[in-house]
């Protein structure tokens, strides 16, 4: 069990919806993109009201296919404002999404209770001592700084090299929570925040992780994930951003029953009631594969 202020993430546990909120203008999904107090407040008071249990906020894009580098210091004051802001009007666990150190200290001590890194403690080597200091919960990705198969059984061995840096520094087995890291997997990436792959096209891996997503609860921890308007989407349907609503939602619910603990989306409202129509008519892990 993976304990987040008050919120109880483990296997007895309901899916918990994550709700997307970028203050980083570059990000891909410009939809979930607020930058102004007003839009902040009213974006996350509605992610609350409609169902999320936790808000990730990120403040500088890590698409993979997109140059949006920016510095550590632009970033910190970007998530610092947000973080304040949210805090200020949100009863709901924070969280921040960056892959630095520095940026994730700074949002801890404005009040942030988890740290999403996508580079599972790999790109930022003070990250883990950070984490570990605080004694917060971490989102560990799936992440490699070599090229690698891109199949489910090369995703496992990238979490488990960054189950064991989180020991070494560490972390309890009780602050870790692990995600595959779909939509970071690209043959050429733009960043070093992704991962490169050899043998399998990038779209059928996230596919592929997707399918047997139950088959990382052999790492013992839960599960966070994030299909939402993912590019992988848009390439097996031919579908533009705005379009990928329908596939993401049904993605979402083969993850939620195949196991997963957590939903990162940048649709609270639509994934909740997904959520709640799976639970009203009986769909459970025992009868949808």
């Amino acid at each position: 069990m993976v304990v987040i202020n008050t919120l109880h993430i483990d296997k007895r546990s309901s899916t918990r919806i994550m709700g997307v909120l970028n203050v980083s203008p570059e990000s891909f999904y410009k939809g979930s993109v607020q930058t102004s107090r007003y839009d902040i407040e009213k974006t996350v008071k509605g992610m609350e009201a409609n169902g999320a249990s936790l808000i990730d906020i990120g403040g500088m894009s890590t698409t993979p296919y997109l140059r949006t580098y920016i510095s550590a210091m632009e970033e910190t004051k970007r998530v610092s404002e947000a973080v304040t802001l949210v805090k200020r009007c949100c009863t709901l666990p924070i969280s921040v999404d960056t892959p630095r150190a520095e940026v994730a200290r700074e949002a801890i001590k404005r009040g942030a209770s988890l740290v999403n890194d996508v580079t599972g403690l790999k790109y930022d080597k003070n990250m883990a001592g950070i984490i570990s200091g605080y004694g917060i919960p971490v989102i560990i990705g799936a992440y490699s700084k070599v090229c690698i198969s891109g199949t489910l059984s090369s995703t496992l061995r990238a979490l488990r090299e960054s189950l064991e840096l989180a020991k070494k520094a560490g972390i309890a087995d009780s602050k870790i929570i692990v995600d595959p890291s779909i939509g970071f997997f690209r043959r050429e990436v733009a960043n070093d925040f992704s991962t490169r792959v050899t043998n399998l096209s990038w779209y059928i891996r996230d596919q592929e992780i997707i399918k047997n997503i139950d088959k990382l609860q052999c790492l013992a921890k839960p599960i966070s994930i994030g299909v939402s308007s993912k590019s992988f989407l848009g390439e097996l349907f031919k579908l533009k951003l705005n379009d990928r609503l329908i596939p993401a939602l049904v993605s979402e619910l083969k993850c939620s029953l195949g196991g997963a603990n957590i939903l990162r989306t940048h649709h609270v409202r639509e994934t909740s009631l997904a959520l709640k129509a799976c639970k009203m008519f009986g769909i459970s892990k025992q009868n949808f594969r």
